[in-house]
């Protein structure tokens, strides 16, 4: 009987991993969950470093790609200086770039957007956006919304930059 027992936990124990390995592999490649593929993105309104409205519902027409990132964050700053390129390369074209910091402050934030020439808007996040977008448990977390406001791809962690500039272009493309 507690052999039994012992091999249903370690049966379930596999299960529950590999089902983690799964959703954590589909997230890092862009595919995303079913819950938030295709669904529409959470509006909001905040204010960028210099105070002016951020509003997501203004770039309704071009490809958004949204950032959730930090200052702290070793792997969000290995990935600035891409989506800075990005922005330069592709914002002719139809992208937009918004990085939604989850610093506690405005002083890093400002210090690093100016440091690293951060040429796309940043905004210090809030608790009520990052669970509109699913909760921001780790960072960084980064969106890629089409032209109708609709979530195209969620990527956890790091993302690989050439999957990325991939489903830019898709989206781009896909007038």
């Amino acid at each position: 009987m507690r052999r039994a027992l012992v091999i249903l936990v370690a049966i379930v124990l596999v299960v529950a991993i590999w089902r983690g390995i799964r959703h954590s592999h589909s997230n890092r490649t862009g595919l995303g969950g079913a819950a938030v593929a295709h669904s529409v993105a959470p509006s909001f309104s905040l204010q960028d470093l210099e105070g002016k409205p951020l509003d997501l519902a203004s770039y309704r027409g071009k490809v958004v790609l949204l950032n959730f990132w930090a200052t702290w964050c070793t792997p969000c700053r290995g990935e600035i200086p891409h989506f800075v390129e990005l922005q330069s390369q592709y914002g002719g074209r139809g992208l937009q770039i918004v990085g939604i910091s989850m610093d506690d402050g405005p002083a890093p934030v400002r210090n690093f957007y100016q440091e690293h020439k951060m040429n796309y808007p940043v905004a210090l996040g809030t608790e009520k956006v990052a669970e509109a977008y699913g909760g921001v448990l780790g960072l960084p977390v980064t969106f890629l919304i089409d032209r109708d406001g609709r979530i195209a791809a969620k990527f956890t962690g790091a993302v690989e930059i050439t999957l990325v500039q991939q489903k830019v272009i898709a989206l781009i493309e896909s007038k």
